[in-house]
């Protein structure tokens, strides 16, 4: 997280202009009978005003963001879920919900750097502090450090909103510790930070904000992949960077026209695609009836992929297609809405009873003739349906490593016990879909993580147990269904997509040919 990334706008007006106050004015020392100063006149970026005069009121877009941070800590929540609805319920406009998005996502990103700055700040352990004292100081630091508001609008609206939402006394605590925060500046403080520091890892752990293990294995992961380790800086700054939303009108079912009314642009890297700078999209009506939807540009051109790459399986009566961990359904919806134009039929297996109606309700706009929900063990598919289906996508849980950039909470979340915990499942799913797929079919393994843990070796071990299988062009088959080429060409014919290079998710993919 350098100095100079991650600016926000220059906000103004009512947001940042409580508390200004008469900076150059000076005010005459007052002592009480007690001798107690009362007034000692203004100090460089402080609000002057009276504790009776300053703000008391929780401003809405600081208000969503404290939210946001709230439901991620203490219901473990996802920030991308939780922050549109909160946007909603707060009906901010569309200059406050983008204040109120880059102050969620930015006080996320940078936990573990502002963490470390306020430890320095604050007479106590950080974890001593109650999470919602700690999460207001998260989004006055941010404020404060990374956001081109005023120091003194970030202190007096930051102190405002605890007052209004935690109480009188933690708001004076978080006063205090947010004047000691504005004593230097993002770049002063990680020089102090970092002070006699020679460990590049850990520099670059504090310098970006991601946790000291997770750069060491997007390193890793870059050499895995055929990419140079010097990489690494570019990949964790664009793990940083706000990501620009990504459109897909569901092809013969939508279109982007309202998209591009709002504002979009036309995407560059896959057809059917658009760009927006963001705000609530919900707003939109083809968004609301599912017709368009939002979707990372990576998981576009994975199911693109799955579904135009050619098999060998001869299905006179239509192609039956299996999408093996659906939920929340966002590719299962491009995939049936791709399987209704072919004259395929989709089958939409999900585990979990809440996320298998998510993925209901997400296909709901694709005609039903087109789809199937299961609610079931992706692992007894295979079993069940054995060389049953004609494609079959498996995109295992994982890590999210290579989703940091629009899952900021994940970074902090995750430990490297994750990675040996989902191996054996992540292993077992693949075989299951293999089983699935009949004789010249093909199996897509999927994740969103660039570790080589959860992508090449587990590609390798079920690969390496079976005769009847090969791999085919991943990379090939991406830049058949992209509009530039030239794409993810990866490990041994694997397919690698990346935020610094693509402007995607860090998404893996393997084409698997059953043999005929």
């Amino acid at each position: 997280m350098s100095e100079s990334g991650r600016r926000g706008p220059n906000n103004s007006g009512s947001r940042d202009g409580a508390g200004r106050g008469n900076r150059g004015a000076r005010t005459e020392s007052k002592r009480n009978a007690q001798g107690r100063e009362r007034n000692r006149g203004p100090q460089k970026g402080y609000s002057t005003n009276a504790p009776s005069q300053r703000t008391r009121r929780a401003d809405p877009a600081r208000l969503v963001a404290y939210e946001v941070l709230r439901a991620v800590a203490s219901e473990d929540a996802y920030a991308n879920l939780v922050l549109p609805a909160r946007i909603r319920e707060h009906r901010l406009d569309r200059r406050d919900a983008g204040f109120a998005t880059e102050l969620s996502y930015g006080a996320l990103r940078g936990q573990g750097t502002y963490d470390a700055i306020l430890a320095r700040c604050v007479d106590r352990p950080l974890e001593q502090l109650d999470p919602a004292i700690l999460d207001a100081l998260r989004i006055g630091a941010h404020q404060l450090l990374s956001m081109r508001v005023p120091p003194h609008a970030a202190l007096d609206q930051t102190v405002g909103l605890a007052r209004a939402v935690i109480g009188a006394g933690p708001s004076a605590l978080i006063n205090a510790v947010l004047r000691k925060v504005t004593a230097h500046s993002l770049g002063e403080w990680l020089d102090i930070l970092l002070d006699g520091e020679s460990d590049p890892t850990r520099i670059a752990a504090l310098r970006h904000a991601h946790p000291e293990w997770i750069v060491r294995a997007l390193r890793q992961s870059l050499v895995n992949h055929g990419r140079p380790a010097s990489e690494i800086e570019a990949l964790l700054e664009a793990d940083n960077a706000a990501p620009v939303v990504n459109l897909v009108a569901l092809p013969g079912l939508g279109d982007l026209d309202e998209a591009f009314e709002h504002g979009a642009a036309a995407g560059d890297l896959v057809e059917g695609s658009a760009l927006s700078a963001g705000g609530d999209l919900g707003r939109l009506e083809s968004v609301r009836k599912g017709t368009t939807r939002v979707q990372d540009v990576g998981s576009q051109l994975v199911a693109r992929a799955v579904a135009g790459v050619d098999v060998a399986t001869n299905a006179p009566d239509g192609e039956r297609w299996l999408d093996l961990c659906a939920g929340p359904g966002g590719k299962a919806t491009l995939l049936a809405a791709l399987a209704h134009r072919e004259g395929a039929t989709l089958l939409a297996n999900e585990p979990a009873p809440h996320r298998a109606k998510l993925v209901q309700q997400a296909l709901s706009a694709v005609p039903g003739e087109a789809w199937t929900v299961r609610t079931g063990d992706g692992r007894e598919v295979g079993a069940e349906q054995r060389e049953s289906f004609d494609r079959v996508l498996v995109d295992v849980p994982c890590t999210g490593l290579g989703a940091l950039r629009r899952r900021p909470e994940s970074r902090w979340r995750r430990a490297p016990k994750d990675i040996a915990d989902l191996g054996p499942l992540q292993r077992d799913l693949l075989s299951s879909a293999i089983d699935a797929v009949k004789p010249g079919g093909v199996v897509a393994y999927v994740t969103c993580s660039p570790h080589p843990a959860e992508t090449t070796a587990v590609v390798g071990d079920v690969l390496g147990k079976r005769v009847d299988l090969e791999l085919m062009d991943a990379g090939q088959a991406l830049d058949n269904v992209s509009l530039t080429g030239n794409l993810a060409a990866g490990h041994e014919l694997t397919a690698q997509l990346w935020p610094h290079l693509h402007h995607t998710d860090a998404m893996f993919m393997a084409l698997i040919r059953k043999k005929p």
